[in-house]
């Protein structure tokens, strides 16, 4: 009898974690309606903090400059770092890039 009790107990509670498992909604990413970035660009030997926003639906601003994944197009020119901050190398343009949300936004520099 013992044994009865134990296999309808782990049945209820296989049914009662499968039900929740499946009836939860997934996460949905928050959906960004325009982004854009800003900063002055350094002159060669310096540096300048660049920072990347993402307007959302609701019309509110989000900085999104630590998460945004940082490019330069000629590192030859300009480097960029992880956290946005972009360094002169030689006089020249390039464009500094920056991804979030697999959206990426350009701006063209001049060091």
């Amino acid at each position: 009898m013992h044994i009865k009790q134990i296999t309808s107990f782990v049945l209820a509670l296989s049914v009662v974690i499968f039900t929740v498992a499946c009836s939860s909604s997934p996460a949905v990413p928050t959906t960004v309606a325009t982004r854009s970035i800003s900063g002055t660009a350094p002159a060669v030997g310096g540096k300048s903090q660049y920072s990347a926003q993402a307007v959302l639906p609701d019309g509110a601003v989000e900085n999104v400059t630590s998460t945004a994944t940082w490019q330069s197009a000629d590192t030859a020119i300009a480097t960029v770092s992880s956290t946005g901050v972009v360094t002169g190398v030689t006089v020249g343009t390039t464009t500094v890039t920056a991804t979030y949300q697999g959206v990426s936004v350009a701006q063209k520099i001049t060091i």
